[in-house]
């Protein structure tokens, strides 16, 4: 079972269904929906601020979820990925979006609905990501419209994948 731990009185709270590995962290004030995955060496840090994760969704291998004290809670949608090695700090990432590999986003930037930050990029702070758009880059640009759905996919995908886990 994964580390939870309470910190300040705050307690983290998830729905049905999540998967967490054995040694994914999660801390104090975080609420995660149903059919949510965290995978291995992830920590989703609550401590200062809240988090706020919808169903669906998985946060891969080696990412960190943080937020800044007391301003910056983060929130993230439904059916999101975001990719193995991440930092997700203090932002807000809408349904449907993709966080690719290494990906950095910065307090109080926002991705749009089915956006998709590209690996490695680094979102500035204040950056503001339309419903659609892939940005990629350092710091992050717009590149193009992304199609249809596109970003949705994986997130199916880590549900299924999930189940693999809890069976064993």
């Amino acid at each position: 079972m994964a580390l939870i731990k309470s910190v300040n009185g705050l307690t983290p709270k998830w729905g049905k269904a999540c998967y967490f590995s054995e040694n994914a962290t999660i801390v104090g004030e975080v609420t995660l929906g149903d059919n949510c995955s965290v995978w291995f060496n992830t920590v989703i840090r609550g401590d200062v601020a809240p988090i706020t994760i919808g169903d669906r969704t998985n946060v891969q291998d080696g990412t960190c979820i943080h937020v800044t004290n007391k301003i910056g809670p983060t929130v993230i949608g439904s059916d999101v990925t975001i990719g193995h090695n991440a930092t997700v700090h203090a932002c807000t990432i809408h349904d449907g979006a993709l966080i690719g590999m290494g990906a950095t986003l910065l307090d109080f930037c926002e991705v749009g609905e089915e956006a998709m930050v590209a690996a490695g990029a680094l979102v500035l702070q204040n950056t503001k990501i339309g419903p659609g758009e892939l940005w990629g880059g350092v710091p992050a640009k717009f590149i193009k419209m992304t199609k249809p759905g596109q970003s949705r996919a994986n997130a199916i995908h880590y549900v299924e994948y999930s189940k693999w886990y809890m069976e064993e």
